[in-house]
């Protein structure tokens, strides 16, 4: 047994993490491995950025956000089903963590009477401006399927090429240009 344990460490020792794919490294972190959510972190933490950057817009809060999403992908990859695209689900956690986060900005500020300026002359007002142009752009991602909302934002807010976003989705090409377009004309549709 103390040999078995042994020859594990030594394994580990020449374990190539940098040639492991993501799928490979989520199942080790998912067992506790500390190395391989070194090397998941470092394939994935430009786009993971990028992604949440492109909703939150503050790069502040898109540092916080990372970092829960980073926390919460150490402390739920032991539950992680194996799909072949671990990007896919990291994706999903982070998305989640940017509305709660929107939430909690949301109970924590509130746009009152007393935070609108000056008196009613018929002026343009950028809060109630900004709101409003947010809950249509919600309302129009909202009726995207996932991987489209995930392919627009990646894209459009993120400013990813089309391969990019194909090479982190683990997706072809064509799909992904496919997904794009598709997600375009549902938009164009909706907004209309």
């Amino acid at each position: 047994m103390l040999f078995m344990g042994m020859m594990a460490s030594l394994d580990d020792g020449l374990t190539d993490y940098g040639k492991m794919s993501d799928e490979q490294l989520m199942k080790r972190v998912g067992k506790g491995d500390e190395q391989a959510f070194r090397q998941l972190y470092q394939n994935t933490d430009k786009t993971i950025y990028s992604f949440i950057l492109s909703i939150i817009k503050n790069p502040q809060d898109a540092e916080e956000v990372m970092q829960e999403t980073y926390l919460k992908i150490w402390t739920s990859a032991a539950g992680y089903k194996s799909q072949g695209k671990p990007l896919a689900w990291m994706f999903t956690i982070a998305r989640n963590l940017c509305y709660m986060k929107f939430r909690d900005q949301k109970h924590q500020s509130e746009l009152g009477l007393d935070d609108l300026n000056g008196d009613e002359t018929g002026a343009v007002c950028p809060q109630l401006e900004n709101l409003a142009d947010k809950l249509v752009l919600e309302a129009a991602l909202s009726i995207l399927k996932e991987e489209e909302r995930e392919i627009v934002l990646l894209h459009a807010s993120a400013g990813m090429k089309h391969r990019e976003i194909a090479a982190n989705l683990q997706m072809p090409l064509a799909t992904v240009l496919s997904k794009y377009n598709r997600a375009m004309k549902k938009l164009e549709n909706y907004l209309r």
